[in-house]
């Protein structure tokens, strides 16, 4: 047993200061997106994009080739060729597995324990219908010796017992049932994942079951569902990365280096995914803002204040567009001003101005004045630069 001397079923990392504090922020990062409405609609299409991120990319590391609007196709319904059948059963797999597990937690609040007989039923998900492309019995320890570029699994016959003293020292170290609080979740999914990369208890399919006991680890800890990609994301965007970590902790008998890998590539994730929502919620209050300005402006003429309030709601935050593109931006808009004139539009576009929603920008160029908006958001010291933004 020398040679496994890191598989050690004790503490073997350490959270310093910087590590803590990013643990810290994941939670605090994670609060605030489970606190923040979301419209319906885009919720949904969150939802459904961090599933298709997340099966792309955990089977992505372990060779699949599938783009992540070829997945997106697939979800849809539509079938890949009979040359792409079994890449495409691959993500399937991990798809019903991702929603299965999401709504027997959020759903039905059914959440489980690590136990041999969970991960060996993940196994079984993610190899379901693969045949001989997957080089296992779905749901099954493997029965043979196993080489890992230059790592020799641990001996078929320890596996059994390799796999209930992880699930009995996971129950020690981590004491779900006595509660947990966020930060110990994500360290418990992260060192989980890794031990089973370590043990290697099936014949293939491991990293996928892995990162699917990491995955549902977190969903029980509460990480909200339209987040849940992240991690594995960030392990394939980081590939080389990623291995090498896994490498290293296993040499040094260590897990400090990749725990704290993991926790900053989950801490990014999650600060650019809430502000990925925070620019939506923005961009409601800014039509919201824009209607009720319109609320305050007198117009003679009905056509003329929908033709204005419609110009300025077609135009992108965060663009600067000249005169011909503000032309192009709707069939509507170039459909008003082609019965009217140039004049015409660059007059509406002067009192867009007049009322603070629109900024010109050098000579030519125009962008929504969203800054007299941000500067309203409690604690920005901007505020005064607010009409120049």
């Amino acid at each position: 047993m020398d040679r496994y001397k890191h598989i050690k079923y004790r503490k073997q990392w350490e959270i310093d200061a910087e590590c803590a504090y990013m643990l810290g922020e994941c939670h605090a990062y994670s609060r605030a997106i489970t606190d923040i409405p979301i419209e319906p609609k885009f919720r949904d299409k969150l939802l459904r994009l961090s599933l298709i991120k997340g099966a792309q990319a955990t089977t992505a590391i372990e060779g699949n080739t599938l783009s992540q609007e070829e997945i997106d196709r697939i979800d849809q319904g539509w079938k890949l060729p009979p040359s792409k059948e079994y890449l495409e059963i691959e993500v399937k797999n991990i798809l019903t597995a991702f929603n299965l597990l999401l709504h027997e937690i959020v759903n039905e609040g059914k959440v489980r324990i690590i136990t041999p007989e969970l991960i060996m039923e993940f196994h079984r998900m993610i190899g379901k219908g693969l045949g001989d492309h997957l080089d296992a019995i779905p749901g099954r320890f493997r029965a043979d010796e196993r080489v890992v570029g230059t790592y020799l699994a641990p001996d078929h016959r320890l596996v059994p017992d390799m796999i209930d003293s992880l699930c009995d020292w996971l129950r020690r170290e981590f004491h779900y049932d006595a509660g947990q609080k966020f930060p110990v979740s994500v360290i418990q999914a992260i060192v989980t994942h890794v031990y089973i990369e370590w043990i290697h208890p099936f014949g293939d399919g491991n990293g996928r079951t892995g990162r699917l006991l990491e995955f549902y680890i977190l969903l029980r800890a509460g990480l909200p569902n339209i987040v849940s990609h992240i991690l594995s994301n960030f392990y394939n965007e980081t590939r080389p990365e990623y291995y090498r970590q896994l490498d290293a902790a296993r040499k040094k008998c260590d897990l400090t280096g990749f725990i704290k890998y993991a926790v900053q590539g989950f801490r990014d994730g999650l600060k650019e995914n809430l502000g990925i929502i925070q620019e939506n919620q923005f961009s409601i209050f800014w039509r919201y803002y824009i209607y009720a300005s319109f609320g305050d402006l007198k117009y003679t003429k009905k056509s003329v204040f929908k033709r204005k309030r419609e110009l300025i709601l077609s135009m992108p935050m965060n663009h600067e567009l000249s005169v011909d593109q503000i032309l192009e931006l709707t069939p509507s808009i170039a459909k008003h001003y082609a019965t009217t004139n140039r004049a015409t539009l660059l007059r509406d576009l002067k009192e867009l101005q007049d009322a603070d929603l629109l900024v010109k920008v050098g000579r030519s160029k125009y962008r929504p004045n969203t800054g007299v908006l941000r500067a309203l958001i409690p604690g920005r010291r901007d505020r005064g630069a607010a009409k120049q933004e």
